[in-house]
C-alpha cells in the first residue's frame, strides 16, 4: 500500500518561497497567477495491508515527524 501525504502551509502563515514563486511566474508572463502556496509531497510504501492501521500509522507520523503542525497542516491519501 502506498500513503501519498501533502504538507502545506497554514492559512495565515507567511510563505516567502510562494510569493518568490508567484513573482517568478507574473514575470514570465503569467499574469493570471494570483498566489501561490508552496508545501511538500511525500509518497510511503507501508507492508500493511489494513486500511484504517496503515493511516492512523502515516497520521501519527505526520504528527510526529513529517509536519510542523504548529505551522503546517497535512492530508493522507491511500493508495494500493
Amino acid at each position: 500500500m502506498k500513503a501519498r501525504v501533502h504538507i502545506t502551509l497554514k492559512q495565515g502563515v507567511l510563505d516567502p518561497q510562494g510569493k518568490a514563486i508567484a513573482s517568478a511566474l507574473h514575470h514570465m508572463g503569467f499574469a493570471g497567477v494570483e498566489g501561490v502556496r508552496q508545501g511538500k509531497f511525500l509518497e510511503l510504501d507501508l507492508k500493511s495491508t489494513d486500511r484504517a492501521a496503515a493511516e492512523k500509522e502515516v497520521r501519527t507520523m505526520c504528527e510526529r515527524l513529517l509536519a510542523n503542525t504548529v505551522i503546517e497542516d497535512y492530508a493522507v491519501e491511500l493508495v494500493k
